[in-house]
């Protein structure tokens, strides 16, 4: 009988505790091992029993959970989920604990959590399932019921095989999630003003994006925004899709621009990979640059494939540097994959190709 993921839940909310247990034990590879109002009480019952994930809350009394994430990864490091609500300063604060090596976020509103929670069922149970796969990293010290799960056929129709008139203008689209963050941190501040416009979708609960594209903007060259619908897609410039929205690539003559839209969840995501992906073979052909980071599952493998039967040239993460490697190997599988490279060379293969 295959081992259950044990799940340790850390939130000074009794609902919120109780609400996450009645979830993740409803998941038959699941279970929790124990809960905890604070960071003091999980300390004691880590030293007792080490969980495989915990599920931490971002503002709690005693210790903060930023605090207590640090100390985690300094000593003991595990695959931790943070648990946020939506305010500005929470977004702000759980980003930060995603440098710190918080593996992914379960969001929750200041009302109504047990509701919220329970909606999102699938999405933790996800997150739990990505955290204990995830290769995390010591830093220094400083069966529920399964839904349909859709193509991106519910959002637009494969792309036609049909010529695409070559620009002299390179688009590039990317796509990540677990342990996107970080990496896309990294790749987006090794491009240099002038580099081709960027499409992004980072799997991320809606408002985090704006403060994530704050942040990378304030760290980066190039201008990086959360995409409204209608922007262009400029040189030095990099669109991060909405979280709860699909965006889209699209074009009117020479310029791209985005379309962000709702829809359904594609591939149990939205904004989805692959909806980018199909745009961006659709309406940019071989004028595209497909670029798919560390994630678990499969979103942006048949987006991917799509691309390449349409001319585009493709970039898949290497297994080393992905903290999750479902993603860049289900689009590999697929025969969708030109290059596979490691992170630290992804952003200078992007800039040699559209170079020619």
């Amino acid at each position: 009988m295959r081992k259950k993921i044990r799940v340790l839940v850390v939130d000074d909310s009794a609902v919120v505790r109780q609400t996450l247990k009645e979830i993740l034990d409803s998941a038959p590879d699941i279970e929790v091992i124990g809960t905890a109002a604070d960071p003091y009480i999980a300390a004691n019952k880590i030293n007792k029993q080490v969980p495989d994930v915990i599920t931490l809350d971002v503002e709690m009394p005693r210790m903060d959970g930023l605090t207590f994430l640090r100390k985690v990864m300094t000593q003991h490091p595990i695959p931790v989920v943070m648990c946020s609500s939506l305010t500005e300063k929470g977004c702000e604060t759980t980003l930060k604990a995603m440098e710190y090596g918080a593996v992914d976020i379960i969001l929750k509103p200041r009302l109504g959590a047990k509701k919220f929670l329970e909606e999102s069922r699938i999405t933790i149970c996800d997150a739990v399932r990505a955290a204990v796969r995830a290769r995390i990293k010591r830093i220094s010290p400083r069966p529920p019921r399964v839904e349909k799960k859709l193509t991106a056929d519910a959002i637009m129709p494969p792309p036609r095989q049909s010529a695409m008139v070559r620009t002299t203008e390179k688009v590039v689209v990317v796509g990540a999630s677990t342990g996107g963050t970080e990496a896309l941190r990294q790749f987006l501040e090794s491009f240099p003003l002038d580099c081709p416009g960027i499409a992004i979708v980072q799997h991320m609960p809606e408002n985090f994006t704006r403060a994530f594209a704050k942040r990378l903007n304030d760290l980066c060259r190039i201008e990086v925004k959360e995409a409204e619908n209608g922007d262009s897609v400029l040189r030095g410039r990099a669109l991060i899709g909405p979280g709860n929205r699909h965006i889209l690539l699209k074009r009117s003559g020479a310029r791209y621009y985005v379309d962000v839209k709702n829809g359904p969840l594609v591939c149990r995501h939205r904004p989805s990979v692959d909806v980018l992906f199909r745009s961006a073979a659709r309406y940019a052909g071989n004028n595209a640059v497909g670029v798919i980071m560390t994630g678990m599952g499969d979103d942006g493998a048949r987006g991917m494939a799509e691309m390449k039967q349409m001319g585009a040239y493709n970039i898949a993460q290497d297994e080393a540097s992905c903290v999750v490697f479902g993603m860049p190997n289900e689009a590999i599988k697929r025969g969708g994959v030109d290059k596979v490279l490691s992170l630290e060379a992804i952003a200078g293969a992007v800039l040699r190709v559209c170079a020619k």
